[in-house]
């Protein structure tokens, strides 16, 4: 199984700490976003990977090279211009090793840290019969809320809850004929997958595993301590 991983973000909004690497090189406990989430996808039976980058692509490319020393093959596909999500995408596809049409292909916003059974969401896919998946992930509300009854009461606090809405996670898996669907540049969210929604080709993978979007020094900060948190119960065994 084969990957496309979509690290071509500025990450405006993490500088100065991406002043000189793009957005997935960030660090977190010294080890690279972006490495964190190749390794996901070899746990998971990821043999190849290609990278779709543009800003400061040689930070990605000086680091993994060819991929050997994670035990994959990599790939880049450097955008000389944006091509947006789905055009990054469609032109990383074309470089997949492997032609096989009847293999899904991964693909992932670069940015993300994640352990769920990514194993599982490729079986549905399949069972689906889906064009496309997407692994949606719950809306967890930025407050905290007060729970209140009919009459005016205060019963309760709630610190940021989950609320009963789903959001696109970044992580999809695709049929290999999703190709000739994607844009040659643009967003597949704006044109792709309203299609495929209308067909009833396009799948939601509900992922109840560990996830988190890089977007901000505040989710830089929480997902630090989330790793320490899980790498302490690792080592204690709990």
């Amino acid at each position: 199984m084969h990957a496309i991983i979509l690290a071509g973000g500025k990450g405006e909004r993490l500088r100065p700490l991406t002043a000189d690497r793009p957005k997935p090189m960030v660090e977190i406990l010294g080890v690279p976003v972006l490495e964190y989430q190749i390794r996901w996808l070899k746990r998971h039976g990821v043999t190849g990977v290609v990278i779709s980058c543009g800003y400061k692509h040689e930070v990605i490319q000086e680091y993994f090279g060819d991929g050997s020393d994670w035990g994959l093959q990599i790939d880049y596909a450097v955008e000389e211009e944006p091509l947006g999500r789905g055009g990054g995408i469609k032109n990383a596809l074309a470089k997949v090793r492997v032609k096989d049409p009847s293999e899904e292909v991964i693909a992932t916003n670069g940015d993300i840290l994640t352990s769920f059974d990514l194993s599982e969401a490729v079986e549905a896919h399949r069972k689906a019969g889906a064009m496309a998946t997407v692994v949606v992930v719950p809306l967890i509300s930025p407050y905290g809320v007060v729970d209140v009854d009919e009459s005016g009461w205060i019963r309760g606090f709630r610190e940021k809850p989950e609320l009963p809405y789903w959001i696109n996670g970044g992580i999809y898996v695709f049929s290999r004929r999703i190709y000739d669907l994607l844009p040659d540049k643009g967003d597949h969210e704006d044109t792709t997958f309203p299609k495929l929604a209308q067909e009833g080709k396009l799948l939601a993978y509900k992922c109840r595993g560990y996830w988190k979007a890089i977007d901000t020094m505040k989710d830089l900060t929480e997902a630090k301590k989330e790793l320490e948190e899980r790498m302490l119960r690792a080592f204690l065994g709990v």
